[in-house]
């Protein structure tokens, strides 16, 4: 496999029986795939028909089996089994995601709203996803009771939250006091955005607004783009004064 050069880990005859008893479709293909070829990149998992190859691997987490995250030659994760005296996810084992993450969005949608903590945008509850604002890569699970630990997002959101969490130097630091002052973690209150001195705006037209919006860009196109990052900039810098 291009730039996979883990040579893997050998796993007890009794742990690969228990991870061929999974027969939850995702994880399942994961732990099939992982299993035949030893390693599966970020890029395999898509071509299997995952969009959001990370949510399909922290299946397999989450059921109880370790698996570490190598960086590949193109920047992009590798997955493969880690040795099984490893694993740590004790409340997957006694739990369960599927409960956990239904109890999870209901008290989160009660407290904060049916939206996205990215986008800050309105959406139908099932389409929101619970996740760790400190990944649990990193953080490992805290107490579900803390809703303050999650976050919702829409698929979208999440997937752009993996991709930049597994391509952030902290994915192999690994410090949970550096993703707590992340964007991605907080997008309320942060101090960088994956390690970088940054600072985003996210803008959600909705309704008659978006169609304002589209109108505008047919009939200004670059010249109204250009003016309205001029104006966002402009206010930031009389903010600052």
């Amino acid at each position: 496999m291009p730039g996979c050069d883990y040579t893997g880990t050998a796993l007890p005859e009794d742990y690969v029986k228990q991870l061929k008893a999974i027969t939850a479709k995702r994880p399942s293909r994961v732990i099939t795939a992982l299993l035949e070829k030893g390693c599966v990149s970020q890029s395999e998992l898509e071509s299997m028909g995952y969009t959001h190859g990370p949510r399909a691997v922290r299946d397999v987490r989450e059921l109880g089996f370790g698996i570490v995250t190598i960086r590949g030659t193109d920047g992009f994760a590798i997955y493969a089994f880690d040795k099984p005296e490893n694993n740590t996810n004790q409340l997957a084992k006694s739990k369960g995601r599927t409960v956990l993450e239904k109890e999870l969005r209901s008290s989160l949608v009660t407290k904060y709203g049916a939206k996205d903590f990215i986008t800050l945008e309105q959406v139908d509850e099932d389409s929101l996803q619970v996740d760790h604002r400190v990944p649990y890569e990193i953080g490992g699970e805290p107490d579900h009771t803390d809703l303050t630990k999650f976050m919702l997002l829409t698929a979208s959101s999440n997937r752009a939250k993996s991709h930049a969490c597994e391509n952030c130097p902290n994915w192999s630091g690994k410090d949970a006091a550096v993703c707590e002052l992340c964007f991605w973690a907080h997008p309320e209150k942060y101090s960088h955005v994956a390690c970088r001195e940054e600072r985003r705006l996210e803008l959600v037209f909705t309704g008659a607004d978006a169609e304002v919006i589209q109108q505008a860009q047919r009939m200004y196109g670059e010249l109204l783009m250009k003016k309205a990052e001029e104006s966002v900039v402009e206010a930031f810098t009389i903010a600052q004064k």
